[in-house]
């Protein structure tokens, strides 16, 4: 899951992304809402967690700005204020959830996986390909039966592969999908990590790597 954080307290902000990171999503952060317009329109994000109160474009606008280019991640709005009259506003303006200050930190992460499921309703809970069966509720993977142990990232390149059904996906976009921000788009990651993943699943290999465009399982 990829999430976006647009909130200008930036202690929150950035102590929320450390525990979303813990829980195997990519996150980026931005504090005002110019950037949240633009990372949110130039990325391919799961959900965006958007504080009402931001500066420069106040959070509400930039609700309605997505709303109506119709970017397809989902809305959680956070704000102070948490009274009916508050959260009917800001559901009406296209937010899809609402959640007031301070909240515990658990509760956000279920809202958030939630409100990814209603983005890939169509995708299968478990996925299977090649042998290989992969279920993202339980991060689980085996191999023709084996379990097949797996580091967080390696779990979220299979997935982006394996959500591809066949597909070849390039290294571009497993950085777009499996890594945030502060990856650098010139880093052999995806290669190594890809290298990995092959040996972990064991022969005859299902990666393939398509020369010049990128990966396919």
């Amino acid at each position: 899951m990829r999430v976006l954080i647009a909130e200008d307290e930036r202690v929150l902000a950035d102590v929320v992304a450390t525990g979303l990171r813990k829980e195997r999503m990519a996150v980026d952060v931005v504090y005002d809402g110019d950037a949240a317009l633009e990372r949110a329109t130039t990325h391919d994000y799961d959900v965006i967690v958007l504080d009402r109160d931001l500066p420069r474009i106040h959070g509400d606008e930039v609700c309605r700005r997505l709303a109506a280019e119709r970017v397809p991640a989902r809305i959680i709005m956070l704000t102070a204020a948490g009274d009916l009259r508050s959260k009917v506003e800001g559901l009406s303006i296209g937010a899809d959830d609402y959640l007031a200050k301070p909240f515990d930190f658990p509760e956000l992460v279920a809202r958030l996986r939630a409100l990814a499921r209603r983005v890939s309703s169509r995708v299968p809970p478990v996925l299977s390909r090649a042998g290989v069966t992969l279920d993202p509720a339980r991060h689980e993977v085996f191999r023709d039966g084996r379990y097949v142990a797996l580091s967080p990232k390696e779990f979220a390149v299979l997935e982006v592969l394996m959500r591809a059904e066949g597909a070849v996906v390039s290294a571009e976009d497993l950085l777009e999908k499996a890594w945030d921000e502060n990856i650098s788009y010139f880093t052999n990651s995806v290669r190594v990590t890809v290298g990995t993943l092959r040996r972990k699943l064991g022969l005859p290999p299902v990666i393939e790597t398509v020369t010049g465009v990128g990966y396919r399982l």
